[in-house]
């Protein structure tokens, strides 16, 4: 009795919106995808709304076939008991034993890639900050413009004047003034 042939599902990703999916989509297709799912989403964003519709949509038997982001959501298929195929890496396919070691071979290179980025990363940003710069958004209103406002308030006017005069939201001047107190 012959096997029957499992159910092609694709997906596609780029990341910005100047890309395009056509040669993705054009490959999927030529490889017999039935389905394809697509997004346009960072590679580095986890919350990717069409490989959470693909991965709620796959069965035991499925393979998936991707032209790229191959690691990232090899394992989350694995857990649905659907394999896995990329066309750019003719290697790495999980329907196969072959295909199954090297995938877990590169996987495990992709982590220990990651620790290391992650150490590089944490030590640059202690260097950083060892040399006086300073993280995240800059703030929205300057140490003048603070001790202004705090001019203007205790001369009696109101707060939300206080903000809409600087241009800023109301809670921003109350975070502003709070954090100008815990500084002095």
């Amino acid at each position: 009795m012959r096997k029957p042939q499992p159910l092609l599902i694709g997906y596609a990703r780029v990341s910005t919106e100047g890309q395009t999916l056509d040669q993705q989509r054009a490959a999927l297709k030529a490889a017999g995808c039935k389905r394809v799912f697509e997004e346009k989403a960072s590679g580095a964003q986890r919350g990717r709304p069409e490989l959470a519709k693909m991965l709620d949509h796959l069965q035991p038997g499925n393979v998936v076939t991707v032209t790229r982001d191959l690691l990232d959501i090899a394992e989350r298929i694995g857990q649905v008991e659907a394999g896995l195929r990329s066309l750019a890496e003719p290697w790495a396919d999980t329907t196969t034993p072959a295909g199954r070691m090297v995938l877990t071979f590169f996987a495990g290179v992709a982590e220990f890639e990651r620790s290391l980025i992650h150490e590089r990363t944490s030590a640059g940003r202690v260097a950083a900050k060892a040399k006086g710069v300073r993280f995240g958004r800059p703030p929205a209103l300057s140490a003048e413009q603070i001790a202004h406002a705090r001019q203007l308030i205790n001369g009696d006017m109101k707060p939300a004047e206080v903000a809409r005069l600087l241009g800023v939201h109301r809670a921003t001047l109350y975070r502003a003034l709070d954090g100008a107190s815990a500084e002095s």
